[in-house]
């Protein structure tokens, strides 16, 4: 009987460390002791039936204060026992900065909303000291005082370009600036010549038709057009009717109202052969030309004003005030912001590498 109870007990207690064994968490480091700066690798394994889910402990950037986790490697898994088990790895790559003697907690795992940890790690961080030298490493040097750095012209070629660049910008700046606030009006004085008196515009009209000799090329119709064109001017200007928009014959009648019939008798002439070549293609003689041009001449010779002929006219100067447009004021106002950003990155940058050097 003692038999039996003792088989049944052993039995029991084989049972319940197998039950107890089914989840293991083992957590190990590959190093105890690093120098400052140094890496140490942290494995976690868990153990547990593959048909079971893990979660693993997730760390932000401290495993424990003053002990930096760098890297966490991919949870790698494998199947053992018939596939009726499996082993999780998960990798920390850990280092610290401050010599000590750190004490690293258990990792914890959930194992269906069942909690498992591992064992406890302790990590020993030494400082380094560098020996001062080589050949005699029980010599150690202490720090060092802040050494100035030497002065280099190249240090300086930004700094000093800027503040080149400085001076005709804040002018151009301060100009644009006044002139946007001064919004008086323009006022500009223009010298108008004075217009020719009719005798003489059609005179050196007539000059430019005799110089051309248009006639001479065979085109007959253009010169009489051109001739008869400046005396119609001229008598709108020196009579005061539309004579542009008169036939020959009317203009004619017209003048005979108002001056002598002896003046009048040669441009007669003139216009009849004018109107026999523009309209009947008359073909006129080479003299019958230049008598024509005469008769034009001696026309307005007989029928000018002669107060006119004396007096000489004078320029005359017209003021203009202009307001200034809204295009010019946009275009003020976008130089202005443009040159203040660049004044403005300028300043900047010579302030910040002053800063930078003299810091």
């Amino acid at each position: 009987m003692k038999r039996y109870l003792f088989l049944i007990t052993l039995l029991g207690i084989l049972t319940g460390k197998a039950v107890a064994q089914s989840v293991t968490v083992d957590a190990t480091i590959d190093s105890l002791q690093i120098y400052i700066g140094d890496q140490a690798k942290i494995k976690l394994q868990v153990a547990l039936d593959a048909d079971k889910r893990a979660i693993l402990p997730v760390y932000t950037d401290t495993l424990v204060r003053g002990v930096e986790i760098i890297d966490v490697a991919k949870a790698d898994t494998q199947y053992i026992n018939d596939n009726k088990r499996m082993l999780i790895t998960q990798e920390y790559t850990v280092t610290s900065f401050d010599s000590a003697l750190y004490y690293l907690p258990p990792m914890e795992v959930m194992v269906d909303n069942k909690a498992y940890r591992s064992k406890a790690l302790a990590l020993k961080v030494y400082s380094m000291n560098v020996p001062l030298d080589p050949e005699n490493p029980e010599q150690f040097f202490g720090p060092k005082t802040v050494m100035q750095a030497p002065f280099v012209w190249e240090d300086w070629y930004g700094i000093i370009t800027c503040g080149i660049l400085l001076i005709p910008f804040a002018l151009l700046l301060v100009y644009l600036i006044m002139r946007i606030c001064d919004n008086k009006p323009i006022i500009r004085k223009v010298k108008v010549e004075p217009k020719l008196p009719p005798h003489q515009q059609a005179m050196k009209e007539i000059e430019r038709i005799k110089s051309e000799k248009v006639w001479q090329k065979g085109q007959s119709k253009e010169y009489y057009t051109e001739l008869t064109d400046a005396l119609r001017t001229y008598i709108k200007g020196r009579f005061g009717f539309n004579a542009l928009e008169m036939t020959s014959s009317e203009i004619i009648e017209r003048l005979l109202e108002m001056e002598d019939k002896e003046a009048i008798a040669d441009l007669r002439i003139l216009f009849q052969t004018a109107d026999l070549v523009k309209f009947a293609k008359h073909a006129p003689l080479m003299n019958e030309n230049d008598a024509n041009l005469i008769n034009a001449i001696d026309f307005i010779n007989e029928t000018k004003e002669v107060e006119a002929e004396n007096v000489k006219p004078q320029p005359t100067e017209i003021t203009i005030i202009e307001k200034r447009s809204l295009r010019t004021k946009i275009l003020l106002g976008i130089g202005i912001a443009i040159l203040a950003a660049a004044l403005i990155g300028a300043l900047t940058y010579i302030g910040m590498q002053l800063y930078s050097y003299f810091a």
